[in-house]
């Protein structure tokens, strides 16, 4: 009887989110405009083009921007943070992008010590580039990548990877779990002895203008966009409607909740309760003030994103 109630419930869910007529999230900040500018004057330095984008989002997390600007070397795209996305329709994302006119394509996990995907990165690169005419480059042994994303999707992780696997050394770029760590396009890293290659390391650059609300929403789920611009409260209620949508209730048990819900608030005060995140406010009533205690929806908001974004209520596909 329980289970009926609570998949009756579930009928009940919102299908489509309501965005309240929102605008779409603009943020180019000034390192974004001069990183791009610092990108294309060392085009000329670079015989091959890595794109990460987050495995979550393969096409919302294009920026056109990149197409228009530094289309002009050969390209892999690099599907990161696998782990954290539903593959079950891989072979869809793969057609999809090749209709678009990508077919070189890696899936990888960069915080992963051991990822025997990022083992086969060099190969494919030589072999990408070596299909390809290196004008005035021809004549140099020495391969030089430049890393591109959007940002918070894996680009410093990925460096780090690479030269963890390949020269057993540790870190050479910064990396965060929130977007704008690197601010400049860095000198060369090397992650290779044989054959030798460095890795220019950029900021990530958000498109001026993101295509829809829903992309952006996307972006600012998987901490491409930072959240108080958007809203934590905003990008939580985004996110319990796209667990529900998809059929991932993990947050039923995670939080202690007694079955699924669509209600944001419901679902806040839960885990507010659940992780002692409460605030002291001043309440006025008739015979004076008072002081009580209320769940800080706003420190739950923030669990329960950072709670996705770590993996911990399942792998998502959101596009």
């Amino acid at each position: 009887m329980k289970l009926y109630h609570a998949l009756r419930n579930v009928s009940k869910f919102r299908t489509v989110f309501d965005f309240g007529g929102r605008e779409v999230a603009h943020w180019f900040p000034g390192h974004m405009a001069k990183g791009l500018k610092q990108m294309r004057a060392n085009l000329k330095n670079v015989d091959c083009i890595i794109e990460i984008h987050d495995a979550r989002i393969p096409f919302s997390g294009k920026n056109p921007v990149f197409q228009e600007t530094l289309d002009v070397r050969p390209h892999l795209l690099i599907l990161n943070k696998m782990d954290l996305a539903d593959l079950s329709n891989k072979q869809r994302i793969l057609k999809k992008l090749q209709k678009n006119g990508v077919r070189n394509v890696l899936f990888t996990d960069s915080l992963k010590q051991r990822d025997d995907n990022i083992k086969k990165l060099v190969p494919k690169v030589v072999e990408i580039i070596e299909s390809k005419p290196r004008f005035n480059r021809d004549e140099d042994i020495n391969y030089c990548l430049m890393v591109i994303g959007m940002p918070n999707v894996g680009k410093s992780s990925l460096i780090n990877s690479l030269r963890r696997t390949n020269l057993k050394k540790g870190r050479a770029s910064r990396v965060g779990g929130e977007p704008g760590i690197t601010k400049a396009v860095l000198t060369k890293i090397q992650v290779c002895e044989r054959p030798i290659m460095h890795l220019l390391d950029t900021p990530g650059v958000l498109p001026p203008k993101i295509e829809s609300v829903e992309t952006g929403m996307k972006l600012a789920l998987c901490g491409t966009i930072l959240d108080h611009l958007v809203g934590e409260d905003i990008i939580a209620d985004y996110l319990l409607n796209s667990l529900n949508r998809l059929g991932k209730s993990s947050y039923v048990e995670k939080y202690d909740l007694q079955e699924p819900s669509d209600d944001i608030q419901h679902v806040l005060k839960r885990i507010a309760v659940r992780l002692g995140k409460t605030q002291r406010v001043k309440a006025i009533t008739g015979v004076g003030n008072i002081t009580i205690t209320v769940p800080n929806y706003t420190a739950a908001a923030y669990d329960f994103i950072r709670t996705f974004r770590k993996g911990e209520l399942g792998q998502v596909m959101l596009d």
